[in-house]
Order: structure tokens, then C-alpha cells, then sequence
């Protein structure tokens, strides 16, 4: 029930079928807007695709999907007795190619199909590349991807096993973002285009409905560029308008490391929008990310939910990814493991309360991850 594209900044209309990135006006990104009187309640797809009325693809080819979404929902016992807090975990390492990043390209690769988009190219940490790659070849459309040299090696093999052009470049996501600036294709980085973050935002309707329609206390989001956590609040904001949930809506926590915090320090200072980190670096790689094209957005849904945001260091990481291997028997990726961090710093700090109900995001598979030394 898609009907029109939205800038997050300016609030211009845009036309949802025309091939678009960013915003005429003001060249802020552009949201999905739907008419929500037509949506209905989800069907019986066991996968992402059973929230098909508000999600941009108008035909959805059930041949194209590959089961992406409906991921558990994980008590972790053994650490929510630790910390005193009621923790469950949305575990995302299921979905296919070990990551969340799936179900941004799946949606977004979709949509590009259907709006006759012949390749797509983009900047990538490692997951995102790998996963719109690999979607692109399913789809049939060509793919330029660039990643930072220090990126996982597992998502470079598979960039390349898609038959992607792969370009390696020294630095960071920002960096590899100018190495295809000369490629002229659909630009389908972080928030230049519309639809990656309507697969994200699936992620919010599930965890809504695996509790059974009603909400948690707080939901914790590990934060490079932010677009699981933008599509999360969007969820929340859409089923609140359909009637699905009611009362406040979930605190969120933007967690990220303290080698690449520019969101921590900019909701620290009070400021509406980010600076640009020097010298970014964390081995929860995929949060190393400088600046966040929507950091603007991501600070308004934690301002507007009650939430905060926290930088953890990588060793904290590095310990608490062990010990939830040890005492879960769950294999966290970096990013993950941080979620679990911040938990501990926050019931420390007295902001999050024994009673709190805590859903934290495991974004990806641990072994994609074999060189982080635990």
C-alpha cells in the first residue's frame, strides 16, 4: 500500500515510483509512506514478506525471496540473572547470509527490480555488500561493491563468489564511498535510497508480534549507520497509527564503540546532528562508521522514545562476546556482543531497572568474524 516517499528532514512529497535517492530539495533521505487504512493484519509467510502491505514492493515475487526474517526471539537466562535485568535477544545470525543486512537488500533489491534499476553500487563495512550482492545476482541485476581493506574477509569471499566488482580500498566506509564515485549506477548506500530501511524496519513488527502484540521496556541497537534502528522506530511509529500497539513506545539505545562514537558525542552534547569521528576504528566492525548520513534521524527517535545512547569499549566487547558463548552457548558477532555491554553499563548506571524488559540486537553470525580475537 505504498503512496508516496517522504523527506525525513523537509517533509516533501516525493512520487514513490520514480528512481530516487535523496531529496530534490534539501538532499536529506527519503522515507516510505503508506496508506495504512489498507493494511491488514500479517499473512501466514514465514518470512518478512508476511508484512507485504507496508512494506515498497507493490508485486512481491514469492520465488525471489529466501526466507529472510522471522528470526527468534532468545532468552538469555544465564546473563540476565548476572545483570539483573530480563534480557531476550532478537538473533539475526539466522537469516540469509548471516546477517540482518538480508532484509534491507532483499526489500531493496526487490524494489529495484520492480522500478527497472539495471545494477546498484554501494559502500560496505562487509555485511551490507555481501547481502546486496548476493540478492543482486538472485535478481539478476549487476553490483559494484567497495569495502574498507580491514573488512571481514568472509564478506569479501562472498561479494566475490556473487560475481559482484569488488573494490578494495584503505580507511573507512567513507572512504570506499569515494572509490565509486566514477560508477554510474544506482547509488544504494546507507540511506540513499528508500527501500533498505523498510526490510530493516521488519525486525520492530516482529519483535512486536513474537511478544505477543505489546512492547518491550527498552531496545538496544548496535549503530554505524543506523538504519536498523531508524526502521525500528518506524515500525513502532506505523503500528502505533494502525491501532496495533498502544501506551509509550519501547526506549531505544544507539550503542557504539568508543574507537567510533559520533553519535554518543553528539547526543552527549545536546546536538541535533553528528560530527565526522577522526580516525574511526573498532573491531565491532560494523559500526566503524564516521558519520551516519541519518544521524539526524537516529537522534530524533532516541530523543523522542526516552532513549540514550552509550559507546562501550572494544575490550568490553570482546569479553562479554565470550561469555555469552560460554554461558548462552550463543556465538554473538561483535556488534551483538556490544548490546550486551551497554546492558551491563546501563543497569550499573541505574538507567535501566531490574523489572525493564530488554530486547538487544544480534545483528550477524559470530564466524563471520574469525579474525576478532576473543
Amino acid at each position: 500500500m505504498l503512496s508516496h516517499l517522504e523527506c525525513a528532514r523537509c517533509g516533501r512529497e516525493h512520487d514513490a515510483d520514480a528512481v530516487q535517492n535523496l531529496c530534490h530539495e534539501c538532499a536529506s533521505p527519503l522515507l516510505a509512506r503508506y496508506d495504512l487504512t489498507r493494511v491488514r493484519r500479517p499473512n501466514d509467510d514465514n518470512s518478512l514478506w508476511r508484512y507485504r502491505d507496508v512494506l515498497p514492493v507493490r508485486d512481491p515475487d514469492p520465488a525471489f525471496s529466501l526466507g529472510e526474517g522471522m528470526t527468534p526471539l532468545v532468552p538469555l537466562p544465564a546473563l540476565s540473572r548476572e545483570l539483573d535485568a530480563k534480557i531476550l535477544m532478537k538473533d539475526e545470525s539466522l537469516v540469509p547470509t548471516g546477517s540482518f543486512k538480508a532484509r534491507g537488500a532483499a526489500v531493496g533489491v526487490a524494489r529495484a527490480r520492480e522500478l527497472g534499476i539495471e545494477g546498484i553500487k554501494m559502500p560496505t563495512n562487509g555485511n551490507a555488500g555481501a547481502a546486496w550482492a548476493l540478492y543482486a545476482a538472485r535478481a539478476g541485476l549487476r553490483s559494484v561493491i567497495a569495502m574498507p581493506e580491514d573488512a571481514p574477509l568472509i564478506t569479501r569471499e562472498e561479494v566475490e563468489a556473487s560475481g559482484a566488482e569488488l573494490r578494495i580500498v584503505p580507511g573507512t566506509i567513507a572512504d570506499a564511498g569515494k572509490a565509486i564515485a566514477d560508477v554510474d549506477l544506482f547509488d544504494a548506500s546507507t540511506l540513499r535510497e528508500p527501500y533498505r530501511i523498510e526490510g530493516k524496519k521488519t525486525m520492530g513488527y516482529e519483535i512486536v508480534e513474537q511478544l505477543g502484540w505489546r512492547v518491550p521496556d527498552v531496545i538496544v541497537y548496535p549503530t554505524g549507520g543506523g538504519v536498523g534502528l531508524i526502521g525500528i522506530h518506524k515500525a513502532l511509529l506505523e503500528m502505533r497509527e494502525l491501532g496495533w500497539i498502544d501506551g509509550e513506545l519501547p526506549r531505544l539505545v544507539a550503542v557504539q564503540s568508543t574507537g567510533c562514537a559520533p553519535i554518543v558525542r553528539a547526543f552527549d552534547g545536546g546536538r541535533a546532528e553528528s560530527a565526522f569521528w577522526d580516525d574511526a576504528y573498532t573491531s565491532a566492525f560494523g559500526i566503524n562508521v564516521p558519520k551516519p548520513l541519518g544521524d539526524f534521524i537516529i537522534l530524533r527517535a532516541i530523543a523522542e522514545t526516552g532513549g540514550t545512547a552509550i559507546a562501550v569499549t572494544d575490550e568490553q566487547i570482546e569479553a562479554d562476546r565470550a561469555e555469552c558463548a560460554r554461558r548462552e552457548g550463543v556465538f554473538l558477532c561483535p556488534e551483538g556482543a556490544a548490546t550486551i555491554s551497554a546492558v551491563r553499563d546501563l543497569r550499573r548506571s541505574g538507567w535501566l531497572g531490574a523489572r525493564d524488559e530488554v530486547v538487544v540486537l544480534n545483528t550477524g553470525a559470530g564466524i563471520k568474524y574469525p579474525a576478532v580475537r576473543l
